[in-house]
């Protein structure tokens, strides 16, 4: 009952295994590749743990994570309008960063803590995580695939009355069950990356200055693409980390400007061109996350995404208090 043409046996052997082979590729790097963590420049120095130690929670405690995050690159508040700060691990949170429970760690763009992988799904491994999906949707839909003209032959009566019957039913119906719950889980996530959030993003959007925006990442549908695969298209379907920027910061879309931020007025172009007119006090965006925005190619959405890169250029006003 097995293949008898040749080509069409050596046809599924290479795609089979190409499909095992890519993976348990994605899938060890996802769950082997270690979550980053905030860099030095987030975490207070000792004599400002001091200080917030020894002042009460007020205006005074306030003022010392003022000066301590006034040259970080955050945009970024709580539910209240304060900054976002871990007193597990004594640091002011970058954008999207997420203290993780389970890890008992501050995580770069944390997406999720998953336990089929048994680590944090963040921005070092974001990019593996989606093509662990994708390999394992299409690894269960070839199975199905190939196994479906036994699985009628099965209800037909057209096998041997053997165990091996029994196998080939088990073996379509794990394959088709995984292919359900994988495509769902995998359409959700490339949705979230058309969009430019992660899965805590979604359910709670991320609040700036101006107020909570769902979409105050997004850069456009190939922008945000690229934030995630990379600008290496060769690099896009292989489990290798190709990802933009350092996931301390990220190009934003804020509606309203900071009146008590120096403007721009020269437009997009001049925070890669002149040091002096970088959208943050003293750090200038990354080359890679820079070149998001300046890139002359038409990536936005539409015209009102170009309002609001042009209005976001600014620092929003740093109000503080301890978030856990």
């Amino acid at each position: 009952m097995s293949m008898e043409d040749i080509g069409e046996q050596v046809v599924c052997l290479i795609a089979y295994h190409l499909l095992f082979a890519m993976f348990v590729w994605s899938y060890w790097k996802t769950i082997f590749t270690l979550p980053m963590n905030p860099s030095k420049e987030f975490h207070l120095s000792y004599a400002e743990k001091e200080l917030l130690e020894r002042e009460p929670r007020g205006e005074a405690h306030q003022e010392v994570l003022r000066r301590a995050a006034k040259d970080l690159p955050i945009y970024t508040r709580t539910m209240s309008g304060a900054i976002r700060y871990c007193d597990r691990c004594q640091l002011i949170k970058p954008d999207r960063c997420h203290h993780c429970s389970v890890c008992d760690k501050c995580i770069l763009k944390m997406d999720h803590h998953c336990p089929w992988v048994n680590n944090c799904v963040g921005f070092s491994n974001y990019k593996f995580f989606l093509l662990f999906l994708a390999y394992s949707l299409l690894y269960c839909l070839f199975i199905a695939a190939t196994d479906l003209q036994y699985f009628i032959k099965f209800w037909t009566n057209g096998l041997p009355d053997t165990q091996a019957k029994f196998h080939i039913m088990f073996l379509f119906f794990a394959a088709a069950m995984f292919s359900v719950s994988l495509s769902s889980l995998f359409g959700y996530h490339c949705w979230l990356v058309s969009k430019n959030k992660s899965t805590l993003e979604a359910f709670r959007s991320p609040v700036f200055r101006h107020g909570t925006d769902k979409n105050g990442f997004s850069l456009g549908f190939s922008k945000n693409m690229r934030q995630v695969f990379g600008d290496e298209e060769k690099y896009w379907l292989l489990p290798i980390f190709s990802s933009l920027g350092d996931g301390c910061s990220f190009p934003t879309c804020l509606v309203n400007q900071d009146p008590e931020q120096p403007s721009t007025p020269a437009g997009l172009n001049s925070t890669s061109k002149n040091p002096e007119n970088h959208q943050f006090p003293a750090k200038p965006l990354r080359e890679s996350q820079s070149h998001l925005l300046t890139d002359s190619q038409s990536w936005t959405e539409g015209s009102t995404n170009l309002g609001k890169d042009k209005a976001g250029m600014s620092n929003p006003a740093l109000t503080m208090e301890n978030e856990t």
